[in-house]
């Protein structure tokens, strides 16, 4: 159920129009990173969630539905950035002298040139109202979304997901001079890394959760790192060391062309650096397989099913 609240959850204001920074702005309307796409995205991710993680159902659904609301103030800020654009539209299809009313008008009639070339149907559809496209008019899809059914996957898409539209955010700032439309930037860029920060706390409450999924990886090759380009080679805690997730000891491989041969294709190679073995490896992935199938069907009925409790509020 969603309720709608006519008021803003963020005051968003506008010194004056700027046509062309709306159409940027567009970016986070039916762009790809985008608050529309954020808001599918967790609303869709939910409802695999709702049976054996209900905490984590209403973390999404909250997020999801804050979402909207983004999507809400930058339609609003699109909006106001074109104020005066469609009246002018208006004049323009009444007037039988078109072309002379744009040269009595130089500075709307750039604005209504560069708008053409760059996303021509910003104005020509819409009237300069915000459509479901990117700054580019590319049309907003579903493919954009990232949902794979499992948790801890998608909490690490949803990490990702906040991490680049702060940074789309962080770029816009750079495309105006308006202090109040940066001041709604801003507060939009925030809630990006408030959320970054709830999705990871949120994944650090499954566990385990890394690798994603439920087969553990093969120990013959988890901790080797190919040296695979020629030149200065540069060594890191991503090559050198022990691994962050599964505390192996990084096997690094020099000569990786020599390895493969003498390994026939990496099938012979034993495992190195690591007490894993295929045969733990396939105990943890049955064990994790028990617990996870656990979780699921202790919480999931096969009949009578109803999705709210409407007495107990959930």
């Amino acid at each position: 159920m969603f309720y709608h609240v006519k008021e803003l959850q963020f005051n968003a204001r506008v010194s004056k129009p700027d046509p062309r920074f709306a159409t940027l702005l567009l970016e986070q309307f039916g762009g790809a990173n985008g608050e529309l796409k954020a808001c599918m995205q967790y609303f869709v991710q939910a409802f695999t969630a709702k049976m054996p993680y209900p905490d984590k159902y209403d973390l999404l659904m909250d997020i999801a539905t804050e979402e909207i609301s983004h999507l809400e103030i930058v339609g609003a800020t699109i909006q106001m950035l074109v104020s005066g654009i469609n009246g002018e539209l208006k004049d323009i299809a009444e007037s039988s002298q078109i072309m002379g009313f744009l040269e009595n008008k130089k500075e709307i009639k750039d604005q209504l040139i560069h708008e053409t070339v760059i996303n021509p149907q910003f104005m020509v559809l819409s009237g300069g109202g915000p459509r479901l496209t990117d700054s580019q008019g590319v049309p907003w899809q579903g493919s954009y979304v990232n949902a794979n059914g499992d948790l801890t996957v998608d909490l690490r898409s949803d990490i990702a997901a906040e991490a680049r539209a702060k940074i789309v955010y962080e770029h816009l700032m750079q495309f105006t001079d308006d202090p109040l439309v940066k001041e709604t930037l801003g507060f939009l860029m925030t809630r990006e890394v408030a959320h970054m920060q709830m999705f990871e706390a949120a994944l650090e409450t499954i566990k385990p959760n890394s690798p994603p999924g439920i087969h553990q990886s093969d120990p013959r090759y988890s901790n080797t790192y190919f040296n695979f380009s020629n030149g200065q080679s540069h060594r890191g805690p991503w090559n050198k060391g022990v691994s962050p997730d599964l505390k192996e000891k990084w096997d690094y491989i020099e000569n990786p062309v020599e390895h493969v041969a003498e390994t026939n294709g990496l099938i012979d190679r034993k495992p190195s650096g690591t007490e894993r073995t295929a045969k733990s490896a396939k105990e943890e992935s049955e064990s994790l397989s028990k617990i996870r199938t656990k979780e699921i069907k202790s919480k999931t009925k096969m009949e009578n099913m109803q999705w709210s409790d409407y007495k107990n509020g959930k």
